[in-house]
């Protein structure tokens, strides 16, 4: 996958097709148009080159010039700051903690039960499958408050909520009725230019 832009390509991404934090920084490098090289690996079996430039073998891992990062958030924003339009920070101070603090809980919360559904056995999964659902019933009002996650504009923080949204259907959960706020957000931001084209191909398959 290559994302297409203006701008010629100087940076290189190391993404698993399928990792949802993986995912997160394409759609950021989607909604910001930014040139740049994708390359696939596996992340548990991860080239020589990514493990010299990251000492914890993991994955995403962004190469710009000199410039080796690591973790999706720090590369997310590192991207946001060094291409500023369109921004999805905030530009003041508090709000711009608030977004911190909605993707700290996402990923305390959410991201922390999908990796137990992932990995756990059948008992461990099917219980975390079920506080995460719970979980998305209880907040389902606060995605019909706003156009976006608690924004009226997109923002990075949408780029930590959809990716996990899109993985629902392999996880094996179905939203209930109550849910419809949720539904018509995933809808809208499923069926946005930058989203599709931050899918690779084995993600495109999960909604088959």
């Amino acid at each position: 996958m290559a994302v297409a832009a203006s701008r010629r390509a100087v940076m290189t991404l190391y993404s698993d097709p399928v990792c949802p934090y993986c995912h997160r920084v394409r759609m950021v490098l989607a909604e910001k148009g930014i040139s740049v090289d994708v390359v696939d690996v596996d992340a548990h079996d991860l080239p020589d080159e990514v493990m010299d430039f990251n000492p914890y073998g993991t994955v995403p891992t962004l190469v710009d010039r000199d410039l080796r990062l690591y973790e999706s958030q720090i590369i997310m924003e590192y991207l946001d700051e060094r291409f500023p339009h369109p921004p999805l920070l905030p530009v003041d101070p508090v709000s711009r903690a608030n977004a911190r603090l909605f993707m700290y809980r996402i990923d305390r919360d959410w991201y922390a039960l999908m990796r137990r559904i992932a990995m756990g056995d059948q008992k461990e999964a099917a219980q975390a499958r079920k506080e995460l659902l719970e979980s998305l019933i209880v907040t389902a009002p606060v995605f019909g408050a706003h156009p976006y996650f608690m924004s009226e504009e997109f923002s990075i923080v949408d780029c930590c909520v959809a990716p996990l949204l899109w993985r629902l259907p392999r996880l094996g959960i179905e939203l209930p009725a109550q849910c419809a706020p949720i539904r018509a957000y995933m809808k809208r931001i499923f069926s946005t230019d930058a989203f599709r084209q931050s899918l690779s191909d084995a993600e495109k398959e999960m909604a088959a």
